[in-house]
């Protein structure tokens, strides 16, 4: 009778597995919508410097309804992080 063959895995390799899998996922680009308490074209050049000073990223700001589209290889608490450094309040509304 057929027995199926195991296989222990190490610690290392299981870290290593999941910084490979980390890795893969993280590279690839994502769209997120975040909502920044913007109120005059000011706010929205504020969020435009701010996001272009980061890098890396694409976006459009919808300033009557308050929201920031960012697709993005960066984390969302890396997003989050750069948006607060305008002042304004902000809150994640998730992937778009």
């Amino acid at each position: 009778m057929w027995e199926p063959r195991t296989r222990r895995i190490t610690n290392m390799e299981s870290q290593e597995a999941v910084t490979n899998a980390t890795a893969a996922t993280s590279s690839v680009p994502t769209k997120h919508e975040f909502s920044v308490d913007m109120t005059c074209e000011g706010c929205a050049n504020a969020v435009t410097h701010i996001l272009n000073k980061l890098g890396g990223v694409q976006f459009g700001i919808d300033l009557p309804n308050k929201k920031v589209c960012i697709t993005s290889e960066h984390s969302v608490g890396t997003l989050l992080e750069t948006l607060e450094k305008t002042g304004k309040a902000v809150s994640y509304l998730g992937p778009k």
